[in-house]
């Protein structure tokens, strides 16, 4: 008898993890986004400003001490709050969540990201999720790239999951597939040198963007609807409000970030 009631309870118990994965997966599948012909969009534009004295931390000078032929001498500014004429720079504006709308424009090189000089270049960038290039442009210098996922962002309290990490000794690409699981915010350094970091944004659309040298930003071809608009700073967090996107036309949005 407690075999029969044993063998009840495991297959019990295998029938929902079968079920939770079935949900699941159909669950991701409703989220998923689809590209689609928009028809009249609009338009959200806007600027990021900083409001107040720019911190002392906003710049950190951390000594050179691997590779100066090739990373320079001396100490390297380290710019977390790039602030000029009032306008924030190095910050990312999206559309929180929509279904569908205009298909990813893949840049010119693809996807990439780039060791350069010691430096991650962009400092800032929107990627898709997927198979991204990673290149190593330095010959000669062991670069080791960490990148991570930002959990818990927009609640203050951030928990980094390594999605990969490796050395790449030798000039040229390696080909990884980019897959947050909980968050589109991730962060990238060095292991080798301590002085190079950089950020992504890695939405599950296209509608993202990275503010220009002036703090402005525009996002365009969005289907008419109500939406929650966010900017994020790695450094100041995120700002959220809604907006109505008319048919064929624009609303502006700024934010003003502060510390």
């Amino acid at each position: 008898m407690k075999s029969n009631v044993s063998r009840h309870l495991i297959y019990g118990l295998a029938a929902s993890v079968l079920i939770l994965a079935a949900n699941s997966i159909t669950a991701n599948a409703a989220t998923a986004y689809k590209e689609v012909a928009v028809k009249d969009g609009g338009m959200v534009t806007g600027k990021l400003t900083f409001e107040g004295a720019v911190p002392d931390d906003a710049v950190e000078k951390i000594l050179i001490t691997k590779n100066p032929d090739v990373c320079g001498t001396g100490e390297r500014e380290i710019v977390w709050i790039d602030v000029k004429d009032g306008a924030l720079r190095g910050a990312f504006v999206f559309i929180d969540k929509i279904a569908e709308g205009k298909p990813w424009t893949e840049p010119e090189g693809g996807f990439l990201i780039d060791q350069k000089d010691c430096r991650f270049r962009p400092w800032a960038q929107v990627i898709k999720r997927g198979p991204i290039t990673i290149r190593n442009s330095d010959t000669g210098v062991l670069h080791n790239i960490n990148t991570r996922e930002m959990i818990g962002v927009e609640k203050g309290r951030i928990a980094r999951r390594t999605m990969f990490n490796f050395g790449q000794p030798d000039p040229g690409d390696i080909t990884e597939n980019l897959k947050p699981r909980r968050s589109p915010f991730i962060s990238i350094n060095c292991e080798a040198h301590n002085f190079m970091f950089g950020f992504m944004l890695a939405p599950k659309h296209p509608y993202a963007v990275v503010v220009n040298e002036d703090g402005t930003y525009e996002i365009g071809d969005l289907p008419p609807g109500d939406y929650v608009l966010k900017a994020w700073h790695p450094n100041l967090g995120v700002q959220k409000v809604s907006i109505t996107v008319p048919s064929g036309g624009t609303v502006q949005s700024d934010f003003a970030f502060s510390k």
